[in-house]
């Protein structure tokens, strides 16, 4: 990814960084409890929103509702004023599919300020990948929400103010969505540099309590990347899931149907701890190391393939290798074929 494809157009995300403006607010208007409260309600109702709705539904289809309710679960989402539904489902699978690659939308090798921030404010994801989302663009009124989604979070802001004036709009709404863009953004950053890693993918991804605990369960990104296609993206009882839990009482309501759930046997596969090779961590660490290689200076392809088998000898001799040791591997790849030559 060049750097001009990377440009920001600051003059086009003035919405955007006022949304970060305005919650300073706060400090001007008195401290309630009931605001204090709403902020906290908005922020997890509007994160189920997204992660159940936008995430796990509309994304991966990981189960089935109604067109009511799948209305209900995109005006809800659509409240969080992260764009419509549609932009933000479609641009989601792009990133599963190239997830830690060179076009990946939004992976940490083009620097965490990227991953975490940057790419929303690009010109280059203005507009939705229609082309990715074909089945459910059938649905007008999802059209519709994708064009005017700046629609339902004015309305969730009138309502702030219609009930507590101006502290409820500057805590309930503007804090709480302040809050929930960066809890959101932490999957796409902090969720592939920092946690554990139980199964190989082919990312980076991690899986982290905290994060889960911050984003309703997203933050076993790990186990998600496993298994895109599972509702329940905290696999074992110990792992807090609160999105899987409210779909699943929502099942029992008949409200969604059709959960899908990975096989047990699915859960015991591809363990790092039984000593699979780690392909994800390596092809990450390599792209980082080779980012500040130039492009005509080795037979980067041969050279993958020495670096790589160098690595797989490492990790079968020592059990597991840790990231700066996968680094000093492909390091020592670059070094002994510059002397080759």
């Amino acid at each position: 990814m060049s750097s001009g494809e990377n440009r920001i157009v600051w003059f086009k995300t003035w919405p955007f960084m006022l949304m970060h403006l305005m919650p300073l607010g706060v400090f001007f208007v008195p401290v309630r409890l009931i605001d204090v409260l709403m902020c906290i309600g908005l922020y997890y109702l509007r994160m189920f929103f997204i992660t159940a709705g936008f995430h796990r539904y509309f994304a991966h289809r990981t189960y089935k509702m109604g067109r009511i309710m799948q209305f209900v679960m995109a005006f809800g989402g659509t409240m969080a004023a992260q764009k419509g539904v549609l932009w933000w489902a479609s641009y989601h699978r792009h990133h599963h599919h190239y997830s830690d690659t060179e076009s990946d939308i939004h992976s940490p090798i083009h620097g965490f300020w990227w991953s975490h921030i940057g790419w929303i404010m690009s010109e280059k994801y203005d507009r939705t990948r229609f082309d990715l989302i074909k089945d459910f663009t059938v649905f007008p009124e999802l059209r519709f929400l994708n064009q005017f989604y700046l629609l339902p979070p004015f309305l969730l802001a009138g309502f702030c103010y219609w009930l507590g004036g101006m502290s409820m709009l500057f805590w309930g709404f503007f804090l709480s969505t302040a809050l929930l863009y960066h809890g959101t953004f932490t999957i796409n950053s902090f969720n592939h540099i920092w946690g554990k890693r139980r199964y190989v993918t082919n990312d980076s991804s991690r899986n982290s309590l905290l994060l889960a605990l911050i984003t309703c369960g997203e933050g076993w990104h790990n186990n998600h990347h496993y298994y895109p296609a599972s509702v329940r993206q905290g696999f074992f009882w110990w792992e807090i899931d609160i999105s899987f839990y409210v779909l699943t009482c929502f099942k029992y309501l008949g409200l969604v149907k059709d959960l899908v759930l990975p096989a047990k046997s699915m859960l015991l596969k591809k363990r790092i701890k039984d000593g699979n090779f780690d392909l994800g961590l390596f092809n990450v660490t390599w792209q980082r190391v080779m980012a500040f290689v130039p492009d005509n200076t080795f037979d980067k392809a041969k050279l993958y393939v020495i670096a790589k088998q160098e690595a797989w000898d490492s990790w079968l001799e020592r059990g597991r290798l840790s990231g700066r040791e996968l680094k000093q591997i492909v390091q020592q790849s670059i070094l002994r074929m510059k002397n080759a030559i």
